[in-house]
């Protein structure tokens, strides 16, 4: 985590100085489109760290090691791949939901597949947007040609595991 953030604050201080040398770049609008898109998680991050919270509290560890931990396999690559299609919400709702998963013993390939489901596969974009503006015909193809990928990811992500060992 911690690397993750000094490096976001390099890319920043990079930006920063680069919009100082541009003519054209204006620090202002920068500053003002980045408040912009900041409003919004203020108000929605907080709320789902904590449903996130008691989500770990409520949900049995036990039962999340069965079905998502690594005895599980297939099944459990399965299980998340279908878990995360029907998964709604953005980003602020699968990250924190993923973290209360593998701290509660979900495995690796069966997180990886979730994710994959929720980005690639996401059933209630498929219908609220996707059919309604593309239609039957290439909503179909893309869901269709869609459907392995979490699967093909978990199995990936478990080779990646066992080729590095522990993490």
């Amino acid at each position: 985590m911690l690397t993750a953030f000094l490096i976001i604050l390099a890319l920043l201080a990079a930006s920063v100085l680069l919009a100082h040398f541009l003519p054209h770049a204006s620090h202002r609008a920068a500053v003002q489109e980045g408040g912009r898109q900041l409003r919004p998680l203020l108000a929605r991050l907080p709320a789902a760290l904590l449903a996130a919270a008691f989500l770990a509290v409520l949900i049995p560890e036990q039962a999340i090691a069965s079905l998502f931990g690594t005895g599980s396999g297939w099944l459990g690559v399965l299980l998340a791949s279908v878990l995360g299609g029907f998964l709604p919400g953005g980003p602020v709702v699968a990250f924190p939901l993923v973290v209360v998963l593998l701290e509660a013993g979900a495995d690796t390939p069966q997180l990886i597949a979730l994710l994959t489901a929720w980005s690639v596969l996401a059933f209630h974009r498929v219908a609220a947007f996707e059919l309604p503006m593309l239609g039957g015909r290439a909503t179909g193809v893309r869901l269709l040609a869609s459907l392995p990928l979490p699967v093909i990811a978990g199995a990936g992500a478990g080779g990646v595991v066992q080729g590095l060992g522990a993490w």
